[in-house]
């Protein structure tokens, strides 16, 4: 079978295709023809040997996929040949073959396209998790979204306007302002790509949010994170979701001051720990999409040969929306 596999530690460009044996599904496993992998920023750090997960080379990117079951283990209950699933791994989905933990794999309706369903699970998951599970949002408060533009702050801008709270975008450019508009935000931002001044930034995202936030969504960090931590409400929440303009470093007397709190966000751990709960996240999500509540939008489709292509547009913020890997 053909995957795009990383030999040695680099960017996106060191990727390169091969023929590879076909993988058997061991205990607890089923193995995917997958259809499509969504392109995720684990992805960009995991090639470059910069993630928490570091997998024994060779190997190919790619932690979420759908596709078709066509082999199931024996000790495996609940799913069967032919079923359409979409699944989260460690590792492995820019491949047309591979084996996941039955426990990480979801039925999906016939009403998810695969393409869909591969932008589905990391990005909707994390979202919902961050913004149900540790930040609690509200109906009537005011939630700020940073890079609300990419796959997981579309999606946290989506379930925030779902959640009835008031949402607000900021982001790299007018054109990526336009796209959070069009998913629901109530009003966008567009911030410096290198800020300076933290107040000078807290004082725009204040205006914004018309005096404060109740919840910020941090996919960012880096120099915005500050900025963004001023301009928080009263027992307000800071959910740190990663890193994309880097690790920040945040004086921690704005806690105190402020009342609030910054809470992590480590959805695959999470979802580890708390199976049962995933589930029950994931039949939410799917009953938000088939009401029409959410859907996911991918704004660009690659061959597997180019799944580099999309890395790079991910790892150079040049990507709005979710990028999928068709196979």
């Amino acid at each position: 079978m053909k995957a795009l596999l990383s030999r040695r530690c680099g960017g996106p460009e060191t990727l390169v295709m091969a023929d590879v044996p076909e993988p058997l599904p061991a205990g607890g496993q089923v193995r995917i023809a997958v259809r499509a992998c969504g392109i995720n920023y684990p992805d960009v750090l995991m090639i470059e040997d910069k993630y928490q997960f570091r997998p024994e080379r060779p190997f190919s990117p790619g932690v979420e996929i759908s596709g078709v079951i066509d082999s199931v283990a024996e000790d495996v209950a609940g799913f069967e040949l032919g079923q359409r699933v979409m699944a989260s791994i460690p590792c492995g989905g820019l491949a047309e073959r591979v084996c996941a933990a039955a426990a990480r794999c979801i039925a999906i309706p016939d009403d998810l396209p695969f393409d869909m369903a591969a932008a589905f699970q990391v990005t909707y998951g994390t979202a919902y998790h961050a913004l149900v599970d540790r930040g609690a949002l509200k109906s009537g408060e005011t939630l700020l979204v940073l890079g609300a533009s990419g796959g997981v702050g579309l999606a946290a801008v989506e379930l925030g306007r779902a959640s009835g709270a008031r949402v607000l975008a900021a982001v790299s450019s007018a054109e990526k302002a336009e796209v959070a508009l069009r998913h629901g935000a109530t009003d966008a931002l567009v911030y410096p790509e290198s800020p300076d001044n933290p107040k000078e930034l807290a004082a725009k995202f204040k205006g914004l949010c018309s005096g404060a936030a109740d919840v910020i969504f941090d996919p960012i960090g880096g120099s915005y994170a500050e900025p963004a931590l001023r301009s928080i409400s009263w027992g307000g929440r800071h959910l740190v979701i990663g890193f994309a303009a880097g690790i920040p470093s945040v004086p921690l007397n704005l806690t105190l001051l402020k009342g609030c709190s910054i809470v992590g966000v480590f959805w695959g751990a999470w979802v580890d720990r708390c199976p049962d709960a995933h589930h029950r996240n994931t039949q939410d999500l799917i009953s938000l999409f088939q009401r029409g509540l959410i859907r996911p939008w991918v704004s660009g489709h690659f061959p597997l040969e180019r799944g580099g292509e999309a890395i790079r547009q991910l790892a150079d913020r040049r990507a709005s929306g979710k990028l999928v890997v068709l196979i």
